[in-house]
């Protein structure tokens, strides 16, 4: 057989890697779920993600009211959580081991003063993630726009993100899952976390599910925004307030933050 030097060329190397791309994706596509599709699209779309953005929290402490779950509450119904059942036979105490938690409650309690601090926790979306880092897959990834999300397809399931999580913020799908919401499929074997609402900013939407349901309530501790963007109300409020990352130590630079601490 004889070669065609145009083969070689620059020009169709680049054509084959294009070329290549687009297949995978509509591979991936045909047999996505549909919460997937609408990343995808959005990610390669025109006007989709980019790193022109970078999504981030900041999050009042003195405003987290004690005993308040509401942010809790709807980020388990925005993303099916709350259809995941405790399997028969499993214990309370085991299943409050297990189950999927996406942001929970947590109080600090200063030494020194004894003051207690309350706080949502939830995956603190890092520059640097440390998941992303140990994931043998690629599953663990982090968009151009910041957002630190899991890919359920190729997750395989070793945890090794969990285990690199300074933060314990992901969840292991134990059980076979019966009902789940379409913007978040899971499924057993599967790792799972907060995802910033990514099927709501790809939509167009402004607001996590959990902020507006701190406002509410009218506690207002939760604001989500653009942090590249000057004139956005997050990126006023950190320049104007003092503001700590959990784990500053670790120079992940995470793209939630808090004030009070």
């Amino acid at each position: 057989m004889s070669h065609d030097p145009n083969m070689d060329s620059p020009e169709h190397s680049q054509e084959r890697r294009e070329f290549l791309r687009n297949t995978a994706i509509a591979a991936g596509a045909a047999v996505a779920a549909p919460g997937l599709l609408i990343s995808i699209a959005s990610a390669t779309g025109e006007g989709g993600v980019t790193s022109d953005t970078r999504w981030g929290m900041l999050i009042d402490t003195d405003k987290c009211a004690d005993g308040c779950t509401a942010c809790v509450t709807a980020c388990d119904k925005e993303n099916g959580i709350d259809l995941v059942e405790q399997p028969q036979g499993n214990s309370d105490e085991m299943w409050e081991m297990q189950r999927p938690q996406w942001i929970r409650k947590l109080k600090l309690r200063d030494k020194q003063t004894g003051d207690i601090t309350n706080l949502p926790m939830m995956c603190q979306h890092c520059e640097f993630p440390p998941c992303e880092d140990v994931c043998p897959t690629g599953a663990s990834f982090k968009r151009a726009d910041g957002i630190v999300m899991v890919d359920r397809h190729i997750c395989i399931g070793c945890r090794y993100c969990m285990m690199a999580c300074p933060y314990k913020a992901r969840s292991f799908i134990h059980q076979n899952v019966a009902e789940q919401v379409v913007n978040a499929p899971r499924g057993k074997g599967c790792v799972e976390s907060c995802n910033l609402c990514a099927h709501r900013i790809d939509e167009g939407q402004t607001t996590t599910a959990c902020q507006d349901a701190c406002a509410a309530e009218g506690h207002n501790a939760i604001l989500f925004g653009d942090l590249k963007d000057r004139g956005s109300a997050i990126s006023k409020a950190l320049k104007s307030r003092s503001s700590q990352q959990v784990r500053a130590d670790l120079e992940l630079n995470t793209g939630v933050r808090y004030t009070n601490v």
